[in-house]
């Protein structure tokens, strides 16, 4: 079962800086797919791939005005139009009837000027938690970790946050076996025996 697990961040002033950087190039990357998709819909083409966002990125990336966006792993930006592409699966699926709940909108354009930032890092961006008990982020460096409670499993991804108080967070994303539950009895399959 996938399980999220939050605990509290100390960046630095530089570590703050280069997460303002990726939170802002996300934000960049996520409305610049937005208004591709929305620009081709309303000029009547087909809808754009994710493989054609993710080219576009990459010539973005090469561009002399945007050469800026090579200043955060790669991985965040690509995260970031993939949490696009999530939001437009949600809303086909929401407006088709396959999903259950209130009916989903258009993705919206992200500001700047939104209380709460996130990033995310997966396992392809070689994220660590070191043996000094710090998370080493690429492009940002070691941050100091306040944990509360350890990791059941070596996490698959990590998000990191920044509500409107101006903290930081970093919620991982790490399997915890059904055994493994509190309350439930090891070998009990899916019922499982209240102890």
């Amino acid at each position: 079962m996938q399980l999220r697990y939050r605990y509290r961040l100390y960046p630095d002033a530089a570590q703050r800086q280069a997460l303002a950087r990726a939170f802002g190039c996300a934000r960049v990357v996520f409305n610049d797919g937005l208004r591709a998709r929305t620009d081709a819909h309303r000029a009547g083409l087909a809808y754009l791939s994710d493989g054609e966002l993710s080219q576009r990125l990459s010539a973005a990336k090469a561009a002399p005005e945007r050469a800026w966006l090579g200043e955060v792993s790669a991985v965040v930006l690509q995260q970031a139009l993939a949490d696009l592409n999530t939001a437009y699966r949600n809303f086909f699926a929401s407006i088709t009837g396959k999903r259950q709940g209130p009916k989903v909108g258009l993705p919206r354009f992200r500001s700047r000027k939104d209380n709460r930032q996130a990033i995310r890092f997966t396992r392809n961006a070689r994220f660590a938690v070191t043996a000094g008990g710090r998370l080493r982020l690429p492009k940002i460096g070691e941050v100091v970790v306040r944990w509360s409670r350890s990791l059941p499993s070596e996490p698959s991804s990590v998000t990191v946050i920044k509500d409107a108080a101006g903290r930081y967070f970093a919620s991982f994303g790490a399997t915890r076996s059904r055994s493994a539950q509190v309350g439930v009895s090891p070998g009990e399959g899916e019922v499982g025996r209240l102890l």
